[in-house]
């Protein structure tokens, strides 16, 4: 699987499941069940490879916004969401997480940034597929600490200084 397969399948995913998350997993599931095992794999390679990308400062402070405080287990949930809003959103926020002001249509925080299931769905279907538990999968290993430089993210004026279009939209 390249990465555009990876992308055209988060996305078919994405839209079936009308943008909730854990249907998407659900999905993800089982069109990752209609491939062999190495494909399975390959899709977890890019998933992961993309979900420590997105391992930032800039990112969780992001986070913290959209979500109202975002914990470590929150912020690694919101990165597994992330990648599941599909490619120029991922890649847009990335780039420059205040443009998620832009990217993003709607943002219900009781809904949206949590998505943890979709981060075990090539799990899940690799052990469906062969009874075994995925294999190490020959990335490199995420960081031990967030990219970038440290932000203060209970530091409200910094966050609004450092991603203006997201808290002058999110902020409660």
């Amino acid at each position: 699987m390249d990465e555009t397969e990876f992308w055209e399948l988060v996305d078919a995913t994405r839209e079936a499941a009308e943008g909730d998350p854990e249907e998407q997993a659900d999905l993800l599931v089982e069109r990752l069940l209609q491939r062999d095992p190495e494909e399975v794999l390959d899709f977890a390679r890019h998933f992961e490879a993309r979900y420590n990308r997105a391992y930032t400062w800039e990112l969780w402070g992001a986070a913290w916004i959209l979500l109202d405080g975002a914990s470590d287990d929150a912020f690694d949930f919101f990165r597994c969401w992330l990648i599941g809003q599909g490619r120029e959103v991922y890649e847009g926020a990335v780039h420059d997480p205040d443009k998620l002001a832009d990217l993003l249509a709607e943002f219900d925080d009781e809904v949206d940034g949590d998505g943890e299931e979709l981060g075990y769905a090539a799990d899940e279907a690799y052990e469906q597929l062969t009874g075994a538990v995925a294999p190490d999968l020959g990335i490199p290993p995420a960081p031990s600490e967030p990219l970038g430089t440290a932000l203060d993210l209970e530091n409200q004026a910094l966050l609004a200084e450092r991603f203006p279009r997201l808290w002058d939209r999110f902020a409660d």
